[in-house]
């Protein structure tokens, strides 16, 4: 890699930094081409990004960001995953942890806040932003429907006791 690529890779990160909401370090000690790929391709169904990144231009396009604060753990055979909802970079990281004991969390950082493995693997636990959404939908909705059969019961019940009446009457005819 020459400089001139070496300051794009920098500038391209920084620009990731700048954009994503969190972001992933795992160490990826002995992944095969095959494991990263299909973590990469996981990662992308998800809406994240995995790159492998040498730990000294990735500590420089940190610079200036709100993530500064994991350069420390940018060490050893690293790679970043990120994205800009807060959750799947790491839910799709600690899921494809579980199932791979090559890969291991080591921290990571969500907005300006430093998180460590345990904070990442709880981080992952939280449901998506898209379920959240869906949620807070469903929430929305279910008091308008509420609203809505509390302001029919009153006409359903008028309409029985016409109906009992109209019942009472006729029975009352007929015995006549």
């Amino acid at each position: 890699m020459d400089r001139t690529e070496k300051q794009a890779l920098v500038a391209s990160l920084a620009k990731v930094f700048a954009e994503a909401d969190s972001l992933v370090i795992t160490r990826n000690g002995g992944l095969s081409v095959a494991e990263v790929s299909e973590l990469r391709r996981r990662m992308k169904a998800a809406g994240a990004t995995y790159k492998v990144a040498k730990n000294r231009l990735a500590s420089r396009a940190l610079e200036g960001t709100r993530f500064t604060a994991i350069r420390p753990l940018l060490k050893g055979p690293t790679a970043l995953a990120w994205s800009s909802d807060p959750v799947s970079a790491a839910k799709v990281a600690v899921e494809f942890a579980r199932s791979n004991e090559k890969l291991s969390i080591v921290g990571g950082a969500l907005g300006a806040r430093t998180l460590d493995e345990a904070g990442i693997r709880a981080l992952a636990e939280l449901p998506s932003l898209d379920s959240l959404r869906a949620k807070l939908l469903g929430l929305l909705q279910a008091p308008a429907t509420k609203v809505a059969g509390v302001l029919q019961a009153p006409a359903g019940q008028l309409a029985r006791v016409f109906s009992a009446y109209a019942e009472k009457d006729a029975s009352r005819a007929e015995a006549a």
